[in-house]
């Protein structure tokens, strides 16, 4: 019977502009690592928290992989407890899905410490319950796309993978700032047109059709955020300069990375999305930060098992 495991979450993109909490794609190359020990009490302790710029909680109901490793094992009636030790590698604040990549590495581990292991889908519902405790809600925007791996449409309670052209690449761009999800949340506060609402499922639409046919135009004309961006641009020093270094080095579309403050933009090739990051980079640097760069297959895979012994 296995005692330890350890998994690795990559990072995400929530949102993808016009998906509000309902869509999103994992970004290669940055993401948290959990390990996860069987314990005979019948408890979740979080042993150790490392790589984190401020302090995150210990308590394991007020922390995200703690949270669902408790309605996990509360859902199985497990006989047995877990001891969490985790590694971020995804910077706080960051509209890059770090709360997310926590419990779902989580949940990854501790899946192949059960008895009889469930499906990543079956996962999901437990990760919506970690994830509420950072943001305060049941979204699963980053959720899903770490548990299935590229980009992929979660509802409340389905996920939906959504098929890309392997070629398509995105750039993920994060200054060294950071924008906590309760306040970019509350930015979003206010009332709302209809024809908002009709123009972003329009687009929605456009990008959701343009990934099943391959067809960048579709793309083109959709990736825009018409809805929750122009409520959140102005917390984002730089942001408009960056959006426009990537449409101008040729991406489909640019937008904010979940709640902030991370700048994304797809492109078709990889090759364009290599030469535009630098471009998105010296924007920020423009505005005064320094930032991180990522280059990824929007069709990136999700969370993996590393080891279980």
């Amino acid at each position: 019977m296995r005692q330890q495991a350890s998994a690795f979450s990559p990072a995400s993109v929530g949102n993808v502009g016009v998906g509000f909490d309902i869509l999103g794609h994992v970004i290669e190359g940055v993401g948290d690592t959990v390990t996860v020990r069987r314990i005979e009490a019948d408890e979740v302790r979080i042993a150790a928290i490392r790589g984190a710029t401020v302090d995150l909680p210990l308590d394991a109901p007020g922390n995200t992989a703690g949270a669902a490793l408790i309605s996990l094992r509360e859902a199985l009636a497990l006989p047995f407890g877990f001891e969490v030790e985790i590694e971020k590698g995804i910077p706080l604040g960051s509209g890059m899905g770090g709360s997310a990549a926590s419990c779902v590495a989580a949940l990854v581990a501790a899946n192949a410490l059960l008895d009889a292991p469930l499906s990543h889908e079956a996962l999901y519902p437990h990760a919506l319950v970690g994830e509420a405790v950072a943001s305060g809600g049941k979204h699963g925007d980053n959720l899903g796309p770490m548990l299935l791996g590229g980009l992929v449409l979660s509802t409340a309670d389905r996920l939906v993978r959504v098929p890309v052209p392997e070629h398509w690449h995105s750039v993920l761009v994060h200054p060294e700032a950071i924008l906590e999800t309760r306040r970019a949340r509350a930015a979003l506060q206010g009332t709302y047109e209809l024809k908002e609402f009709v123009a972003q499922s329009a687009n929605l639409a456009l990008v959701l059709a343009g990934c099943h046919a391959g067809d960048a135009s579709l793309v083109r004309d959709g990736l825009r955020d018409v809805l929750v961006e122009p409520r959140r641009a102005p917390l984002i020093v730089g942001f408009d300069a960056a959006k426009q270094a990537a449409l101008d080095a040729g991406a489909m579309g640019a937008s904010i990375s979940g709640a902030g403050p991370s700048v994304f933009a797809w492109f078709e090739s990889r090759s364009e999305a290599e030469r535009a990051a630098p471009a998105v980079q010296a924007a920020f640097a423009a505005a005064g930060f320094d930032s991180q760069a990522w280059v990824s297959p929007i069709n990136a895979v999700g969370a993996e098992l590393l080891s279980a012994n």
